[in-house]
């Protein structure tokens, strides 16, 4: 619980890691990384942290002698790191880690499985385990998942230890909210809300680490909507609410009501095993994703669009237009 997930993708030479990128999950540990939103850099690691994560790469290409692609998943907690598994194979964020960094990673794989040694390029870009390149200093590429719910029907649009996915996409910016926030937009049916509506639904164990999310989005004007308990923690913060009635109680306004008639631009609904509603809270997810209303099921990332938002809404995030090659060349003249 609560342990930070990390992805590293790497490229080894006789047992020596020569190319590496770390990611860090915006989710806690928990989901599945193929559903994971994932930022590189890293920036929630501690440096001590980050030391075990690349040790205990460096003693696994060692220990299994790996020339070629692999991928490791770990878990930090509490200052102790641990491998979650290790894949001596290219991994599906290959592309994503290679794009930030600005090499190709398995072009480099290739390379030295084939005999022709590691590419002078890989070299230059300082991407060895003791090397800077992996770090860029100047922008932040956020991954994000991109799923086919609507397509799927009565599937549960909600995320697990196992894959839901579909697709992905990856986008850049100077900081992290700029990047995660373009990165939503990219995916399918995510959009700004046009009416700054929300409906929230959190059980209960989940309410304290979502509060300062509900007081920004409530101090940003966003009118806020909430199933019956959490309508009541809300109104013990003094946040304004507007109560949504459970479709089966028979009274108004209900959520189904106001989710069909297009009301309510983006649903918040943390569950856990300790949820009681199970049924009624899939029947609101799946009527969310019918009707085309976004829906985020993961509270670290609702946090993090909140935060997001704050910045926007009060015009300290600007969502540049640039590609990929000009935050190349602004790193590069930093370093010069």
């Amino acid at each position: 619980e609560n342990g930070r997930e990390i992805d590293v993708d790497a490229v080894a030479n006789d047992g020596q890691v020569v190319l590496h990128a770390v990611s860090e999950h915006v989710e806690n540990a928990g989901v599945h990384s193929g559903d994971a939103t994932l930022m590189l850099p890293p920036l929630g690691i501690d440096e001590e942290t980050m030391v075990k994560v690349k040790d205990t790469v460096a003693r696994v290409a060692k220990g299994l002698n790996i020339t070629g692609p692999f991928n490791m998943q770990l878990i930090a907690k509490d200052g102790d790191v641990k491998i979650i598994e290790t894949n001596v194979r290219a991994s599906r964020s290959f592309p994503f880690s290679s794009k930030t960094v600005g090499g190709d990673f398995i072009e480099a794989a290739t390379s030295i499985m084939v005999g022709d040694g590691v590419p002078a390029w890989a070299s230059e870009k300082d991407l060895g385990l003791d090397g800077k390149g992996s770090y860029p200093e100047t922008y932040v590429g956020v991954k994000a998942p991109m799923f086919s719910f609507k397509r799927l029907l009565g599937a549960d649009p909600t995320l697990g230890v196992e894959m839901a996915s579909t697709g992905e996409v990856a986008c850049y910016g100077k900081n992290f909210h700029e990047s995660f926030l373009k990165a939503m937009l990219a995916t399918t049916g995510f959009k700004m809300p046009k009416n700054k509506a929300v409906l929230v639904s959190i059980q209960e164990r989940l309410r304290g680490d979502f509060k300062s999310s509900l007081e920004k989005l409530n101090e940003l004007g966003f009118t806020l909507y909430a199933t019956e308990e959490t309508a009541e923690y809300m109104k013990s913060l003094d946040i304004p609410v507007t109560l949504l009635h459970w479709e089966e109680s028979g009274m108004s306004p209900s959520i189904d009501e106001q989710l069909k008639a297009e009301k309510i631009d983006l649903v918040f609904m943390f569950a856990n095993n300790f949820s009681k509603r199970l049924d009624t809270n899939y029947t609101i997810r799946r009527v969310a994703v019918d009707f085309g209303v976004p829906l985020i099921t993961n509270l670290q990332v609702a946090s993090a669009l909140a935060d997001s938002f704050e910045l926007y809404y009060n015009g300290k995030l600007e969502l540049e237009n640039k590609t990929l090659p000009e935050y190349y060349k602004e790193e590069a003249e930093r370093g010069q």
